[in-house]
């Protein structure tokens, strides 16, 4: 069985005429947004935020991808790494003529939906970087991953099952690793601004904010 079609298979009536409902990128990210922020440390698969309507950014972009999937995109993931002062943050990637957007789940205002704008991945991921900032108000993105297509671990059933998800954080964690910043770039550095902070903190959860 197609890995959609297994998706469907599963799904109420009910939870397929909202999936059905999520027929463009921004539709998929508005979904993202009506979710209960998750600083659970374990993953739920898309099937499973459908039905908890939690999620964090892991459970956001794994269900990112499957719903991009469904319309006819490749289900891409990309994993923007910071320094030991914060968390990562996973995008779910879709291209539009030629052109790179992500979508996203996260506590912070900046670190969500981009349009599919940028020309090369690295421009894409350097759109977040003013966003990208820690509760010391440090800006803490330091590189990314090349994508990864989580058709390689469709035999762990990603969109229908808890249990193997590690091995989709698995496959993240074996992709090659770019550097955005040099050393000397990264003293240079200014605090985050007052405003800017608390712009990008509105609606989030404390419970769910790395403290570094």
């Amino acid at each position: 069985m197609e890995p959609i079609a297994s998706l469907f298979d599963e799904l109420t009536t009910c939870e397929r005429k909202q999936l059905e409902k999520l027929d463009s990128p921004p539709a998929i990210q508005a979904f993202l947004d009506g979710l209960t922020y998750s600083s659970d440390k374990f993953y739920r698969c898309p099937i499973q935020v459908i039905r908890d309507r939690v999620g964090h950014c892991f459970d956001g972009a794994l269900f990112a991808a499957a719903a991009l999937r469904r319309l006819g995109y490749p289900p891409l993931l990309l994993e923007m790494l910071p320094n030991d002062r914060d968390d990562d943050h996973i995008l779910a990637l879709f291209k539009f003529e030629g052109h790179w957007g992500a979508i996203a789940k996260s506590n912070f205002v900046g670190l969500r939906y981009r349009e599919p704008v940028h020309r090369t991945l690295r421009e894409l991921v350097l759109s977040y970087f003013e966003q990208y900032y820690n509760v010391a108000r440090e800006k803490t993105l330091r590189g990314y991953t090349l994508p990864v297509n989580l058709e390689a671990v469709d035999s762990f059933s990603w969109m229908t099952k808890n249990e193997d998800l590690e091995e989709v954080a698995g496959l993240l964690e074996r992709a090659r690793k770019l550097r955005l910043l040099t050393p000397e770039m990264v003293k240079r550095l200014s605090k985050v601004d007052p405003r800017s902070y608390e712009a990008g903190l509105q609606g989030s959860r404390p419970d769910g904010l790395f403290k570094p």
